[in-house]
């Protein structure tokens, strides 16, 4: 049997050697450097603190398996391949920090758009400020620094890159250090500075003792590795990697489908980097898990972990069918359909990036005001599947998908467990859309919880409330308040409405709430607001525009005219921003409702005031009924309570918080009659007595009931509204506001 592992030790100045000479290689179905700079920082201090460092996985290769994996070198490396000698199958980041830190190569740290540089302070460490001592530098005072050894030895800074040079490099820097102070010594001493020539001193005794310490690290620190029998196939290489990979630290599952789909001929990290750049507005390092997500839900309606698994081509799921018996079912056939499904997902996700940044659909401006980056694999699903819905479905399913985005915005849905969250959000979703009645109970439990969202205290960028309410007012159309025009998307920024300077001072973190913030340009926050309290900017505008257009435009966002009186009071004291934030949580929370919970959002402006005037006439035709039938549901037509009960119990069913009791009475039974179920009643042979006093004859009424649902009906269905059906529709409107009255 042949020797499969050796486990073995190899010193610092030869494991650095070999970094030099480009003999560690790296995989392609490894993850690429993520590595921070204090995170290289920290190993750095490990190594010369002599602690363990973790053991390094390795693969004696061979030039077809360096072909095979796609190898590539440790990041920074500028030499050739003929000394290509071990994969890296665990140990990756390590080895490539060690690379970066001590052969520093002319390259910037991934992820930063900067070279960084690692030195230690000589007199920091001797002192046991090992905290302290190890530093890196990424301006352009680091490689002056790095090519002056004479200031090296003045400010104490050893750099790093001196043990990758080898040779005598490293003894020769600490010799001249030594000697640099020693000048130091007798200079001071000649001049009769005894402090500073003791000083000098105490920095030429550093110098031999750091120096010593060094030797010792450099020389003696063992890193440990297994090395893998580079006859070892491939297959079986990917599985020990996936293995020891998924103890410990928990390997990315990206990382492990890598690893599984690699000896199948799959080259998942490429289909990735295709992706990535399509991607690229949300930032987030687990959009390539995301794009798996969405896969594995549109295939099979889950997500986690052990379900991405059974993506892999060929690879069987047991399945139990109804009588409890189990069955196998491939879900991805072959490599053909898994990239098929994978660009499918990209495409899907990548659609729906682009709504989410559309100022008309849902306001993301940037991917800071994203209010869950967790919601994309259920929302991207969403939209494929609404996509594939024939074409005269898809108006009411996407309202529907976009009362679930917002419900799930508002009641923090995605800020627990994810996967689980998104495959049951999806499921409920899809059902919702073939079932007008199915209406999953998050709906419900948003339209019973907005009003007692505490909106004062979202003072953080990034909460799901704080970044849902940001997009709303860019919806809203939140005009600049200079220009007066709709800023372009790229161009906001939440700025504070009362300055910070004087809310910090006053109010504290107050100040910070999304309450006292609105989407405003750079340009207008400087020019117009300026560290300035609101009874300084506003009078001038006023005196430049004219009140009532300024009122306008902070109308568009969501401050109310009794909000704008507040904020010209003079003084203006705690005791009035309390009262500005106050009266701005109501107007955004009637706003919510407006927008979100009655659907206006949909709606161009002029339509969404006659959709408000249709809801009042609704509540007055139930309050009519409830009045005229002395609140007694017995009275209420068969055929008209038998539906009304059936939505009734679905809804109670789905949502067991609601109040039994008050849909019990005619007041909350009429909730749930629609609008030709109200005429039904008020018609009704044995009714109709009650209230032919104030509607006249019935065929008037019908007459007028007709054009009323015509005009409603366009409007909340989003059909086209002709001037004929609004000509009628209003004056029904308007002859109900008259009798209703």
């Amino acid at each position: 049997m042949k020797d499969a592992q050796k486990p073995d030790h190899i010193g610092l100045n030869a494991l650095v050697t070999r970094l030099k000479e480009g003999r560690f290689v790296i995989p392609d179905f490894q993850r690429e450097f993520e590595w921070k700079p204090w995170d290289i920082g920290d190993l750095m201090r490990s190594i010369f603190l002599d602690y363990y460092i973790g053991s390094l996985l390795l693969w004696k290769g061979k030039k077809e398996n360096f072909d095979a994996l796609s190898c590539e070198h440790v990041y920074g490396y500028d030499g050739g391949d003929s000394n290509r000698e071990h994969i890296v199958l665990d140990g990756q980041q390590r080895l490539t920090a060690m690379h970066y830190a001590f052969i520093a190569p002319d390259e910037k740290l991934p992820g930063r758009k900067k070279r960084y540089l690692y030195f230690i302070r000589v007199d920091r460490f001797m002192e046991a400020g090992d905290e302290d001592a190890f530093v890196y530098d990424w301006t352009k005072y680091g490689p002056k620094l790095l090519a002056n050894p004479q200031s090296q030895y003045e400010q104490h800074m050893f750099p790093l890159a001196i043990v990758g040079k080898g040779g005598w490099a490293l003894p020769d820097w600490f010799r001249e250090y030594e000697a640099y102070w020693l000048a130091r010594r007798d200079a001071a001493k000649a001049d009769g500075d005894d402090e500073a020539a003791a000083k000098a001193s105490r920095h030429v005794e550093d110098a031999k003792g750091f120096g010593a310490q060094v030797k010792d690290v450099t020389e003696q620190y063992q890193i440990a590795y297994i090395e893998l029998d580079r006859d070892l196939e491939v297959e079986k290489v990917c599985d020990i990697f996936t293995q020891i990979n998924s103890r410990g630290v928990k390997l990315d599952i990206f990382d492990l489908m890598n690893a599984l789909l690699k000896p199948k001929g799959l080259q998942l990290k490429s289909l990735w980097r295709k992706a990535k750049p399509r991607l690229s507005f949300v930032e987030s390092d687990k959009l390539n898990v995301y794009i798996l997500q969405v896969m594995s839900i549109l295939r099979q309606t889950y997500c986690s972990p052990k379900y991405l698994y059974y993506l892999l081509p060929g690879q069987a799921k047991p399945i139990r069918d109804a009588s409890g018996k189990i069955t196998q079912e491939v879900l991805i056939a072959d490599e053909a359909e898994f990239s098929f499904r994978w660009k499918s997902a990209v495409d899907a996700m990548d659609s729906s990036i682009a709504m989410l940044r559309h100022p008309h659909e849902f306001g993301v401006t940037s991917s800071q005001y994203l209010p869950y980056v967790s919601i994309l694999p259920a929302f991207s699903a969403l939209q494929a599947h609404v996509a594939s819905l024939p074409a005269i479905r898809r108006l009411d399913a996407q309202r529907k998908v976009r009362d679930w985005y917002w419900a799930s915005v508002f009641t923090s849905r995605y800020s627990g467990s994810v996967e689980s969250t998104a495959a049951r959000d999806f499921q409920d979703v899809r059902r919702w859309i073939d079932d007008a009645n199915d209406e999953p109970a998050l709906i419900a439990d948003f339209k019973h919880q907005f009003r007692n969202l505490e909106l004062r205290k979202e003072t953080r960028r990034g909460s799901s409330i704080y970044n849902g309410i940001f997009n709303l007012l860019v919806l809203q159309g939140a005009r600049d308040w200079m220009k007066g025009t709709v800023p372009v998307a790229g161009d906001l920024d939440d700025h504070h409405i009362v300055p910070r300077a004087w809310a910090k001072k006053q109010v504290g973190s107050l100040g910070d709430s999304i309450l006292n913030r609105t989407p405003l340009t750079a340009e207008t926050n400087r020019h117009v607001i300026s560290d300035r309290l609101p009874n300084e900017y506003l009078p001038e505008l006023v005196a430049n525009n004219g009140e009532q257009q300024v009122r306008d435009i902070l109308a568009s966002h969501f401050v109310s005219d009794k909000a704008f009186d507040i904020l010209m009071r003079n003084p203006f004291t705690p005791e009035d921003f309390e009262a500005f934030i106050a009266e701005r949580q109501r107007t955004i929370q009637e706003a919510i409702e407006t927008l979100l919970v009655k659907r206006r959002l949909d709606l161009p402006v002029a339509l969404r005031e006659l959709d408000e005037g249709i809801e009042q006439v609704e509540l007055r035709l139930r309050e009519a009924i409830r009045t005229g039938l002395g609140d007694d549901a017995a009275l209420v037509p068969s055929n008209v309570a038998d539906k009304v009960d059936e939505r009734l119990q679905r809804a109670l069913k789905r949502n067991a918080a609601m109040d039994a009791d008050h849909y019990a009475r005619l007041e909350g039974q009429l909730e749930y009659f629609d609008l030709r179920e109200l005429q039904d009643t008020l018609i009704n042979k044995l009714l109709w007595p009650r209230f032919e006093a104030r509607f006249g004859t019935k065929e008037v009424l019908n007459t007028r009931f007709g054009q009323f649902a015509e005009l409603r009906n366009a409007i909340r269905h989003s059909r086209s509204v002709d001037a004929v059906v609004r000509k009628e529709g209003e004056a029904a409107l308007l002859w109900f506001q008259q009798v209703l009255a």
